[in-house]
Parts: structure tokens; C-alpha cells; sequence
């Protein structure tokens, strides 16, 4: 009979000590290790299944063929997967409740069910009646899409062998528990044999697997780090409650971009894929209100116009407040640094907010240049002239710096209408073509004053 033995894992990234810790010697976490139960022989006979022992070959003689992927119908989707699931492959999915991670593979499901293969999906969390609810909503009515509800992984791995599907969608893998090991379902150890040998199950039948994981408080993938070091994709949906937006952003991908994103609606008939992201976004924006710039960013392959919004006010407190909406805040107050610094504004004494239209997030020092003027154009009352666009990372010294794929960004602005782009002096060597949109360099924030004053621009048509 097997026996068992007690360790203490890491929540955060599965490290195991034979005594508890305070802090985690591998991530440096704290108060992260529960006590767990764990049988000694769970991973003997792991190697029984495999048919045929590998043996090394030269790097050279391996043959690279086309993998065919199964696409899913949905544009986006495809596009952050690098245009569809592979067979064998494991995707993780993960995002908050209720932000849309089931109503989407689902509708998915339609088109891999309307193959000759059957598509299976797992629900540890849903019963069959919901799911049946909730495909009428999304109509969803595939042939051969076959509901499992259950949570036991011997029966799940059994379930797969017998029906060989295509692919295979688990909701959620937090709620797989397998029956031998005596710990609750979502712990640590749980999550690691559930998800370890669903793997090894997709490489040996080459079937496409999808795990969805619930997240933490911080945002992360609930479990241990091995979990997303397992799979082949990660990816993060991205939104808020109260925007119908959703961004579906690649964050590992074995097969393909980890720079792409997809952007969906929420309507009442589920996630529907959007194929202008830029009109959408601009479609509520004032050009003519103080605070409101616009700049291009790049997501991936594919440029974006957003908004960027700024309020400068008076402070009530005895600290000036700095919010951002999608915006880091740590590089707000550095903008802000070099604002009183370089231009000697005071803005110790104001409160700063600052939002990126839409519910977007963006990381990228690009628009940097667009947050700054949209700071100097609330606390001046004065708006940015309509048609304008606004690009370049801003240094310590208020220099403005170049920014990547430059000919991208214009050629967007051009297609939606822009009149302007406001661009750094470094990009000039790097605009080869001809553009009938207005280009205007700038080398320093002293320069762009001029985008608030509109006699410089009447005196450059």
C-alpha cells in the first residue's frame, strides 16, 4: 500500500520543504507554504504510456513541417493563438470571474464541434443545464460537442481515451482533484497532477487541450508557477466590469507571438471579436475638451488609436492624489518629475488623473509624450487641436525619444483621417515613404508647446 508522507509547498511557485518557512528560498514570497499530504509512489509507472522511447538525433536532421491548427472561427482568438489550437498542444486561459473566459470557448466550441472529430467539454464548476442555458444564449448547437460534468481526473482521463476528441476544454482545472491524493481540490498539489498528467494525455493522443484557471486577488494564476511553465500558452483576458471591452493578451506561446492581443465586445449574445479596435475606441472621444490627446500604440502587429484623458485639479487633501486608469503610476509621477523640473509647472500641489479611454492598459514609453501634453493641456485649459496625434517616450532630461515601427503608427493615422502626427526628431531616418498626413518633429518638451498654441500651426499649413 502506498504511504504518505507531509511537506509544506509554496503557493506561489510549488517550491517544497520538508518543514514550514517563513519566506520561500525560490520566489521570496512570505507566509506562502500550507501543509500538504503527498503520496510517495503518485509518479510511479508515469512512464508506462509512452509507446516508444525517445533516442537524441542530430539537430540537423530533424525535419520542420507545417503544423496544421484548428481554428476556431473567431478571429481574434485565432490571432492571439497564432491562428488556431495545434494538436497535443495545452493552452491555459485565465482571467477574472464573469469576465467572459467560458462564454468564449464555448462559442469556440461551435466550430470545433462542426468537425467529423468530437469537441469535449469538462465543467467541474457548471451543470449540464447552465452550460445548455448558455449555449442557447451564445447559439451555440454543434453536432459533435459533447458536455462533460465532472471533477474526478481518473474518470475525466478515462472519459478522453474512450471518446478521443479533438479538443478537450476544462472548467476549470482549480476544481479537477484526483481521488489519491489527500489534499482539497485547488491546492498546490492538486492543480500540479491534474494539470501534469492532462498533459501528458494531450501529448500522447495529440489532442488540443484548454485549461481556464481562475486567478488571485493580485491577478495572477491561482496555483503554482509549474502550472503555466507546463503548458505551451498562456493567456490573460483583460478587462473592466464596467466596460463591455475584453482583451484576450498572449502572455506565453510556444507556437507562435506573445506580442499579440484580441480585442472583443461584450453584448448579450456573447463575445463578439473587433475588427476596427481604433474607430471603436475614438467613437465617444471630444476632440475639442482640454486633456484629451490621442497617440498610436502598437499591440502586437496591429497599431491602435486610444485616447489618453488628463484632469488637473486643485488638491483638497494635504497630499496631492496621483490615480491612473491603465496607465502605471510609477511612471506618472516620473512624467511628472520631469514636468516641474524641465518646465516648472507646480504640480506638487495638484492632483493628477489620468485614463486611458476605452479600459485599455498600456505599458509601452511610446505614449508618454501624449500623457504629458494631456496634462498640459487640463492644467491650461487650453485643448489639443482636433485631428491630432501625438508620439514619443519622454527621457529624464525631457528629451523625446524615438519610438519602434514608426511607419505602422502614421499609416493608421492616415487611414482613420488624422490631420497631424507630432512625432520624435530620432524617427526622421526612419520614414521612408511619402505621406500626405502632416508630420511635425519634435526634439523636447520646450518644442511641443506648439501643439497647444494654434497660431504655430495655422503659420506651418
Amino acid at each position: 500500500m502506498a504511504k504518505s508522507k507531509i511537506q509544506f509547498v509554496c503557493q506561489s511557485c510549488g517550491w517544497s520543504s520538508s518543514r514550514w518557512l517563513g519566506k520561500c528560498p525560490e520566489c521570496g514570497q512570505w507566509n506562502s507554504f500550507v501543509e500538504e499530504s503527498v503520496r510517495e509512489d503518485r509518479y510511479a509507472g508515469m512512464t508506462e504510456s509512452t509507446d516508444v522511447l525517445a533516442k537524441p538525433i542530430l539537430l540537423n536532421q530533424i525535419d520542420v513541417l507545417d503544423t496544421p491548427r484548428i481554428p476556431s472561427g473567431i478571429s481574434e482568438l485565432d490571432r492571439v493563438l497564432g491562428g488556431g489550437l495545434i494538436a497535443g498542444s495545452v493552452v491555459l486561459i485565465g482571467g477574472d470571474p464573469g469576465i467572459g473566459k467560458s462564454s468564449l470557448l464555448l462559442q469556440a466550441c461551435q466550430s470545433y464541434g462542426g468537425r467529423e472529430t468530437p469537441v469535449l467539454y469538462v465543467s467541474g464548476e457548471e451543470s449540464a443545464q447552465q452550460i445548455k442555458l448558455r449555449a442557447q444564449r451564445l447559439r451555440v448547437d454543434a453536432r459533435q460537442l459533447y458536455f462533460f460534468p465532472e471533477v474526478n481526473l481518473d474518470v475525466i482521463l478515462e472519459k478522453i481515451q474512450s471518446l478521443k476528441p479533438c479538443v478537450v476544454v476544462i472548467d476549470s482545472i482549480q476544481t479537477i482533484y484526483k481521488i489519491d491524493i489527500p489534499s482539497a481540490p485547488g491546492s498546490v498539489s492538486q492543480i500540479r497532477e491534474s494539470s501534469t498528467q492532462l498533459m501528458f494525455l494531450a501529448k500522447r493522443l495529440q489532442i488540443a487541450m484548454v485549461l481556464i484557471g481562475h486567478v488571485t486577488k493580485d491577478g495572477v494564476i491561482a496555483g503554482p508557477r509549474v502550472l503555466e511553465h507546463l503548458v505551451d500558452a498562456v493567456l490573460y483576458f483583460e478587462g473592466e466590469a464596467q466596460h463591455t471591452f475584453r482583451i484576450l493578451r498572449t502572455i506565453k506561446n510556444r507556437f507562435g507571438s506573445t506580442n499579440e492581443i484580441g480585442i472583443f465586445e461584450m453584448k448579450t449574445d456573447g463575445l463578439l471579436p473587433v475588427e476596427n479596435p481604433s474607430e471603436v475606441f475614438l467613437s465617444q472621444s471630444d476632440p475639442h475638451a482640454a486633456g484629451t490627446v490621442v497617440v498610436c500604440t502598437i499591440e502586437g502587429s496591429r497599431p491602435l488609436l486610444v485616447e489618453i484623458q488628463a484632469l488637473v485639479c486643485r488638491t483638497t487633501y494635504g497630499v496631492a492624489q496621483r490615480t491612473t486608469s491603465g496607465f502605471d503610476t510609477r511612471r506618472l509621477n516620473l512624467l511628472l518629475a520631469v514636468l516641474e523640473k524641465r518646465k516648472g509647472l507646480p504640480l506638487n500641489q495638484l492632483d493628477v488623473f489620468v485614463n486611458i479611454a476605452g479600459g485599455l492598459k498600456i505599458e509601452e514609453p511610446a505614449i508618454d509624450l501624449a500623457v504629458v501634453m494631456a496634462i498640459l493641456s487640463s492644467f491650461n485649459d487650453h485643448p489639443i487641436p482636433p485631428k491630432t496625434v501625438v508620439l514619443g517616450e519622454v527621457g529624464l532630461g525631457g528629451e523625446i525619444r524615438s519610438v519602434p515601427q514608426i511607419e505602422k503608427r502614421v499609416g493608421e493615422c492616415e487611414k482613420l483621417g488624422f490631420q497631424q502626427v507630432f512625432y520624435p526628431r530620432g524617427n526622421s531616418k526612419d520614414l521612408s515613404q511619402i505621406h500626405t498626413i502632416k508630420m511635425i518633429e519634435v526634439g523636447n518638451l520646450q518644442e511641443t508647446s506648439k501643439i497647444l498654441d494654434h497660431k504655430v500651426l495655422k503659420t506651418q499649413h
